[in-house]
């Protein structure tokens, strides 16, 4: 058992409905909790509605959509958009509230330009897409933020080799990238990498995987809880505020992202590439 109980929360932003409607929703619970945490923010279109192409690939996938109840958590609307409906844009029409989550106190940080895109498709994608990928969204984050993001969270925890190369040609301070057991150095980018070691909701049943949650606390340590704002900020709201009841209790204090990854670098960590699994809960595979 560890002395040491630090919980960083990540809460990654994939949709329209997320950013209007999950991120107040869970500004307020984090206000309650007088914690912070840090948002991963998506700030092209949101192109959900294509995630129907991915249902028709993989039989999984649609079994996880029906499983987590995906109307539930993203709305009618959400699933039409970029197919019946046009796509609309996520962080770049809401610059205030890119501010606001800053303005209280949390990181506001580099999630996605199109996250649906690359979700589906970056396994296939050329480094030119790439780039041109990351080059529209931190052009974005800077025009919203009035400065360049200091992390990236990538989309669905999924990493290609021209990703890895293209996000070796920015600046960051660290990554939050992959779902490992501990912090390491990306081969190919000496950066930071802070994962995220828990579970997220969705992956263990919704509310009734809390005390799974709990119990991965219970033994202390440093740990990095997955949060997503359609989900978190909307219909697992009071779940969530049981896990941070929970780790309270259990003596852990929340931490900045960006502190944990201060943490790491006094420490002497392995350089390690990524490789791809399938994890319990996921349709598809991850980044571990």
């Amino acid at each position: 058992m560890s002395d040491e109980r630090i919980l960083g929360l990540k809460v990654d932003v994939d949709t329209r409905r997320g950013m209007e409607e999950g991120v107040p929703s869970l500004l307020a619970t984090l206000a309650e909790f007088r914690v912070t945490g840090a948002f991963f923010l998506s700030f092209g279109p949101d192109n959900s509605g294509k995630a129907v192409y991915a249902m028709l690939r993989s039989p999984r996938f649609l079994m996880k959509m029906l499983r987590t109840n995906a109307p539930g958590l993203y709305g009618w609307r959400t699933a039409l958009y970029g197919t019946l409906l046009p796509a609309p844009m996520i962080g770049a029409a809401l610059p205030d509230l890119c501010k606001r989550i800053e303005g209280e106190g949390h990181e506001a940080e580099f999630h996605a330009w199109d996250h649906r895109t690359w979700q589906d498709s970056l396994l296939r994608k050329k480094a030119a897409w790439v780039r041109d990928w990351f080059d529209r969204g931190v052009e974005s984050y800077e025009k919203c933020l009035g400065h360049a993001p200091r992390a990236f969270g990538a989309p669905s925890w999924l990493l290609s080799d021209a990703a890895v190369a293209a996000i070796a040609g920015y600046e960051w301070d660290y990554l939050s990238t992959t779902r490992a057991g501990e912090p390491f150095i990306l081969s190919g980018t000496g950066l930071v990498e802070v994962p995220s070691d828990l579970p997220c909701l969705e992956e263990v049943g919704g509310a009734s995987g809390v005390p799974r949650i709990l119990e991965r606390l219970a033994g202390g340590g440093v740990h990095v809880l997955p949060v997503h704002a359609e989900a978190e900020g909307g219909i697992w709201r009071e779940p969530f505020r049981e896990i941070l009841r929970g780790a309270v209790d259990l003596g852990y204090r929340m931490a900045p992202m960006s502190e944990i990854a201060g943490l790491c670098w006094k420490k002497e960590l392995p350089e390690r590439a990524f490789r791809l699994e399938r994890l319990p809960g996921r349709a598809f595979p991850c980044a571990v």
